[in-house]
């Protein structure tokens, strides 16, 4: 099967572990072979989804406590839709967007084969507490920027990896002292796998401040008062404190950019 094919058939699969077996196929050297002689037009149709779980409104979404098997279950189960996400964020980045350097897309790969791994790991993870992927709701909010930001290539380098994937930044920490308190083997293993995805979240973070503000340089947009523009326009969820901010420093984010975070009226800025 051509490697385009399989880039198309990993994105529109309803599978999700058969999903991210087939991203972890993906080699570098072939995708950027296929994308140098293949047009690939842009996925403007949504990702492949199982059936399961249903998908409701965020504000709907139950709170989800470490300190009994199910709510731990539960707890896992949104970060693993979360990386099931973001596995299909990784590969639209790919194919909505064409006549960017080959690095981008380099990059893009990287963060797919990271997120699948994220993927599987939790899965695993859940299955040892006697559930599966599916089993509790979800919400689609990172696809839903995905989507607004389809058309856009600045906006979805501002929005999603730097803004919502930037707040999975700060929230792991809480995540993880939950865990801990809770104290069981089975706590105490899924905050260390949250160490594992946090370290590689910090460089998505990255890539996405990297090719931000690349694409700025090159437009001749100002990054702070563009993303304040954007952050409007797109609707940008008001980011609110505590910040990691050692790991925003990490991923790239200027002491300015930092310091507009501490501002509580400020135009939410990433």
């Amino acid at each position: 099967m051509a490697h385009s094919n399989r880039l198309l058939e990993a994105f529109s699969q309803t599978d999700p572990v058969r999903k991210a077996n087939l991203v972890t196929a993906l080699q570098p050297g072939e995708m950027m072979e296929t994308l140098r002689s293949y047009c690939v037009v842009g996925s403007r149709t949504p990702p492949g989804r199982p059936a399961r779980p249903a998908l409701v409104d965020a504000a709907k979404m139950p709170r989800r406590s470490p300190f009994t098997d199910r709510g731990h279950a539960a707890l896992l189960h949104s970060i693993v839709h979360i990386e099931l996400n973001a596995i299909d964020l990784a590969l639209d980045a790919i194919l909505a967007f064409r006549g960017m350097p080959d690095g981008y897309y380099l990059d893009w790969l990287d963060v797919a084969h990271d997120e699948s791994r994220h993927f599987m790991l939790l899965v695993e993870q859940l299955k040892s507490l006697g559930f599966a992927y599916g089993d509790f709701p979800a919400h689609d909010g990172l696809w839903t920027m995905c989507e607004r930001t389809g058309e856009d290539i600045v906006a979805r380098m501002a929005l999603v990896p730097r803004t919502l994937e930037a707040r999975g930044l700060d929230a792991t920490p809480q995540i993880q002292a939950r865990l801990i308190k809770a104290g069981t083997p089975q706590t105490l293993r899924s905050a260390e796998i949250l160490d594992e995805i946090l370290a590689d979240e910090v460089g998505h973070v990255a890539i996405g401040n990297r090719w931000y503000n690349w694409l700025c340089r090159t437009r001749g947009l100002d990054p702070i008062s563009h993303y304040a523009c954007l952050a409007t326009q797109y609707s940008a969820p008001v980011l609110k404190p505590p910040f990691n901010i050692a790991a925003r420093r990490m991923a790239g984010f200027t002491e300015y950019e930092i310091s507009l975070l501490r501002e509580p009226d400020a135009t939410p800025h990433s």
